[in-house]
């Protein structure tokens, strides 16, 4: 599953940087373009913050906050048995580091560099945000719904988790007592 992790993650890393360099190279920073309407729009905008470009002055303590959850879900790797975190933290940790690089690497500069936002959606969200956000968002969803159902890290059906403690409950009495009273 470690490996399943690293191919989304790569994917939403790598597309979302290939796009933002387009988008750096072809469209007007500021302005609206029509991609189907109202529907969707390109709208290129530098934001120095976070969502709906809040905490602007605060870039540096998201970029040391991208860092720790690029180094909590690299270090859980090694746990994982499930595809659903799997592809979760694939898509989590795809979309921070997306967010991350452009943070190190974009003006003004490391390691308060702006996030490059595009996509436009008026009829939805009064946001822009980036191919980057969208695994962050997508992950999240995931989150929730493996929370639900209450999926595990190592990937072991529900069943056969509840089968095991009770096994192992059996497996490990609790010490009884001697007939001369001493434990």
């Amino acid at each position: 599953m470690p490996l399943l992790l690293l191919l989304v993650a790569a994917a939403v890393f790598i597309a979302d940087q290939l796009v933002k360099n387009w988008v750096v190279a072809n469209l007007p920073e500021g302005e609206t373009v029509p991609v189907l309407g109202e529907f969707l729009q390109w709208h290129f905008v530098r934001n120095p913050g976070a969502a709906f470009s809040m905490a602007s002055g605060s870039t540096w303590i998201f970029t040391i906050l991208a860092a720790v959850v690029v180094v909590v879900i690299l270090w859980q790797i090694r746990r994982l048995r499930s595809i659903s975190w799997s592809i979760f933290l694939g898509l989590l940790l795809g979309g921070v580091l997306g967010n991350l690089t452009d943070r190190l690497t974009r003006d003004p500069g490391f390691p308060v560099g702006h996030v490059i936002d595009f996509i436009s959606t008026p009829w939805m969200i009064p946001a822009i945000y980036n191919i980057a956000d969208m695994g962050i968002v997508v992950g999240m969803v995931l989150f929730v719904l493996i929370t639900l159902f209450g999926l595990p890290l190592d990937g072991t059906p529900r069943a056969r988790r509840g089968a095991k403690v009770e096994q192992d409950r059996e497996s490990d009495p609790e010490p009884s007592e001697s007939n001369d009273g001493t434990p």
